[in-house]
């Protein structure tokens, strides 16, 4: 989503928009609701969050703890 480069599925996270309107990180693939993926990059999770990508793609504010959480999921 952020640096819009092609990879994998398996290097992707994705961040999902839940039924009830709420945001989660979804490590499985398979929540139900409107989902964004982002990099597994720490740099690539910062500039989505910066830019508010995941927001504008999500149609949601994403509540700080997600992202503190997308940070942890990053392994670079």
């Amino acid at each position: 989503m952020a640096c819009r480069t092609e990879r994998a599925k398996r290097d992707l996270v994705r961040v999902v928009r839940t039924p009830g309107g709420g945001v989660e990180v979804d490590p499985t693939g398979r929540l139900p609701g409107r989902g964004a993926y982002v990099c597994a990059s720490a740099a690539c999770v910062a500039d989505a969050v910066k830019r508010r990508s995941l927001e504008r793609a999500l149609g949601v504010p994403i509540p700080e703890p997600i992202r503190e959480r997308l940070s942890a999921v990053s392994p670079t």
